[in-house]
């Protein structure tokens, strides 16, 4: 009987473990769909970028309030989770504290007292955020990409984190053995007093431990179904980050090549292809679903924290364009989660439903009011590229469907005609140095 409680922690940690793998595996599998590019170049600037932006924040100071109070709750979440490693101990091998067993009781009393320190900054925190969202009513947080669920998923977001929190405080609050420490307790000691005395506060820290290890297993695989993925993909996001200057945009090979072909007067396009070369299919230029977006594109997605910082520096959204960076990345998102189920249901393979992630998500009317300024890829905390998705559909728009407004399509015609984007004779085209 005595291992009773062995067992069933044992089997709570492999379920919950095991549905938190099954969750990775179908999400890496929805990644692996984009298209393969290489990002490995330049490795130490990788690192930094990692160590500076997902570890150190850098970003989300920027906002010096919000980045501030984002780090206590990123500090406890990381910090405090660190005890879990005890629970977990304790729950196998049937212990209790184990970690006093192995450090002096001031090491062990300086990183309890840390930890519960750490944990009043976080509910007061959870509590600031909440007003913020729900009081205040910040208006990022009101675009009507954010209703329904995205609203939901943010608000129970903060909910975990005060239960997290709060029970942390009880289980040590009410461990007889732990207060008569007397090292360690320094917020619990003060709330001891709320619970009495006698058998019942074994039972309280009891529920209070499984609770809380049932919660930190609930919320674990919570995170794939919510924003808060970016806890774990922020540090791949920033590693994997394009390092080219934002103005740059990526050439087409295929493009580049006639080009090129077009530029050689000794060239002849109509050449049949060197011997072994193969020459393979036509490639669909741009992007009309999230299968022709790269796989760092489908993993910004899934990063994207949903905070708006993008939208509310977009200059087109600012000026009550239809564009959202935000919703562009939300959108991205649920597509490839709807892909990601169609797969699932037809056992590994793909059936065409009729759907695509431009028209049925993201409509022409959000990709041309883009001015490509890179606002929304400066301002993103965790480096995510709203910009080169809907750059891929607007060349998608133009080199498949011909669809570029009449503006643009007068200009590529005048520069295609004329060898400039004005409607000028090409023999006029240098009169103006004659001008004084």
């Amino acid at each position: 009987m005595e291992y009773i409680p062995n067992i069933l922690f044992a089997i709570l940690l492999i379920v919950g473990v095991g549905y938190f793998t099954k969750n990775v595996r179908k999400l890496t599998r929805n990644i692996k769909l984009g298209k393969d590019i290489d990002r490995t170049d330049n490795k130490s600037e990788r690192w930094k970028n990692m160590a500076m932006i997902a570890l150190g924040q850098s970003k989300m100071v920027r906002r010096p309030i919000a980045g501030f109070l984002h780090i206590i709750v990123y500090l406890g979440f990381v910090i405090i989770n660190i005890e879990v490693l005890e629970i977990i101990i304790d729950g196998l091998f049937g212990t209790h504290r184990v970690f006093t067993k192995v450090l002096p009781d001031s090491v062990y009393g300086f990183l309890i007292g840390s930890f519960e320190i750490l944990a009043v900054l976080v509910l007061i925190t959870v509590i600031i955020f909440w007003i913020r969202r729900n009081v205040i009513k910040l208006k990022r947080f009101l675009s009507a990409e954010m209703k329904g669920w995205p609203k939901s998923d943010g608000n129970i977001i903060l909910y975990f984190e005060v239960v997290l929190m709060t029970l942390f405080l009880v289980m040590n609050a009410t461990d007889v053995d732990f207060q008569s420490m007397n090292s360690g307790n320094i917020i619990s000691k003060h709330i001891a007093g709320l619970f009495g005395s006698g058998e019942h506060l074994h039972i309280i820290e009891r529920a209070a431990w499984w609770i809380h290890i049932a919660g930190i297993l609930t919320f674990l695989n919570y995170l794939y179904y919510s924003k808060h993925l970016h806890i774990l993909l922020a540090f791949p996001n920033t590693w994997y980050a394009n390092l080219q200057p934002k103005g740059q945009f990526v050439n087409d090979a295929s493009v580049t090549k006639e080009v090129k072909l077009m530029m050689d007067p000794n060239a002849d396009p109509f050449a049949a292809p060197a011997e072994g070369e193969d020459e393979g299919e036509p490639e669909k230029f741009g992007a009309s679903d999230v299968q022709d977006l790269n796989w760092v594109q489908l993993m910004n997605s899934y990063t994207c924290t949903e905070c708006g910082r993008c939208t509310s520096e977009c200059p087109a959204n600012l000026t009550g364009k239809k564009l959202s960076p935000r919703k562009i990345m939300m959108d991205t998102r649920d597509r490839l989660e709807e892909v990601g189920k169609n797969i699932d249901a037809n056992k590994g393979t793909f059936v065409d439903d009729g759907k695509s992630l431009l028209n049925d998500y993201i409509t022409t009317e959000e990709l041309w009011a883009c001015t490509s300024c890179n606002a929304c890829v400066e301002a993103c905390p965790v480096n995510i590229d709203p910009l080169s998705i809907i750059m891929e559909m607007r060349k998608y728009l133009v080199m498949e469907q011909s669809a570029a407004p009449t503006e643009l399509n007068v200009m590529m015609g005048n520069i295609e005609n004329n060898g400039a984007p004005w409607p000028y004779n090409q023999m006029d085209r240098l009169n103006w140095k004659d001008e004084n």
